[in-house]
């Protein structure tokens, strides 16, 4: 399954060789196998690469089960390249050629759907599942001590003076407290050893007041939504929950960064918006996040020697002297060489303020 170590091990692969970089969706709810494998062969007509279009038809004959939503491939055969990620979530189809793999899309892709942790929660225990990529990768769960339910009167305070233990003996108080601790306990190891970046709590509003106040703050962080589930809900519910609950969050956070990014630039402060702007900023390795809107491509020119871009045709390079020539597509280039750097990159879905801005930004490392 493709993680970021692997996304930046693609960015560094740049050869002087045509690199194929295929996107095609598989996803069988929406046509039938033959459907695909018609647009596959369509798709590969339109290159005149045929070592590439060999090893990319032999995968798609002997090794691809057909059983996802979508493919990625990128394939250089005259350097012995070639990689395949089957994945969960539907692509679009998309087939591009240059010195390097197309990573836009599947930057997006981990920007949205990569490393979710879910977690319902109730009086005795915890289950725990890892969703990357829109896949299940794992789940573990955690039983504590049988709560018995023997009431008493008073009421009991907990954290934040919150009385979810109205009525219940001390003894049954002990007993949720404890198995809440060991559940939060259970999650953290659980969520370290997956690599989870955002965390969704299902369960009771008091269960999951409780259990989210004993996490580590640095996990607190991490959680993104909340939503009522029991814990006997199966693993096709939660993850259409996850999905669902995960992109509302992701729509909130991504409005909060193009807003910041819009702040910050027209102060000067450590960002800058446009093209123009953004390029400059990848020229000199000052780029810490990228910011791009979904869908966005834009010619552009590069310089044979030292590899620095500009949206305006030039016939040598202001930069070194070099000799230009001209890319179909600088924004797929700009992704590569941030994640390349070490930096970030954040595909935006349809957001008009950034629409307006000129599509593309970045914040800086300096």
């Amino acid at each position: 399954m493709l993680n970021e170590n692997e996304l930046r091990e693609l960015a560094r692969f740049i050869v002087p060789d045509p690199v194929v970089s295929l996107y095609l969706n598989t996803d069988s709810t929406a046509a039938t196998k033959d459907a695909y494998r018609l647009r596959l062969r369509n798709l590969l007509k339109e290159i005149d690469h045929p070592l590439d279009v060999a090893v990319i038809q032999n995968y798609f004959q002997t090794d691809y089960d057909w059983t996802g939503r979508g493919v990625a491939v990128f394939s250089c055969a005259p350097q012995n390249f070639f990689r395949a990620y089957p994945l969960a979530l539907s692509l679009p189809d998309l087939m591009h050629i240059s010195d390097r793999p197309s990573l836009g899309v599947l930057a997006r892709l981990l920007d949205s759907f990569g490393g979710y942790g879910v977690i319902l929660v109730d009086k005795q225990g915890a289950r725990a599942f890892s969703f990357h990529l829109g896949a299940l990768q794992e789940q573990e769960g955690v039983l504590g001590e049988v709560v018995k339910q023997v009431k008493r009167g008073g009421a009991s305070t907990v954290v934040g003076g919150r009385s979810m233990f109205a009525g219940v003996s001390r003894h049954v108080e002990e007993v949720i407290e404890r198995n809440m601790k060991e559940s939060a306990a259970f999650a953290v190891r659980f969520f370290e050893d997956a690599h989870i970046r955002r965390i969704l709590i299902g369960g009771t509003d008091d269960n999951i007041a409780l259990f989210r106040g004993l996490l580590p703050k640095a996990f607190q962080s991490l959680v993104v939504g909340a939503f009522p589930m029991s814990m006997s809900a199966n693993q096709s519910e939660v993850l259409a929950k996850a999905m669902q609950i995960g992109q509302e969050a992701d729509e909130k956070r991504e409005n909060t960064m193009v807003n910041d990014l819009i702040t910050q630039s027209a102060q000067g402060a450590d960002a800058v918006i446009g093209l123009d702007n953004t390029l400059d900023a990848a020229n000199t390795d000052r780029i810490n996040t990228l910011v791009v809107l979904q869908g966005y491509q834009q010619p552009a020119y590069r310089c044979k020697n030292c590899s620095y871009l500009t949206p305006r045709p030039h016939r040598t390079c202001s930069n070194c002297g070099g000799e230009m020539y001209q890319i179909p597509d600088v924004i797929d280039v700009a992704v590569s060489r941030t994640l390349r750097k070490g930096g970030n990159v954040e595909v935006i879905r349809a957001h008009p303020q950034l629409d307006k801005a000129g599509k593309l930004g970045a914040f800086l490392r300096f």
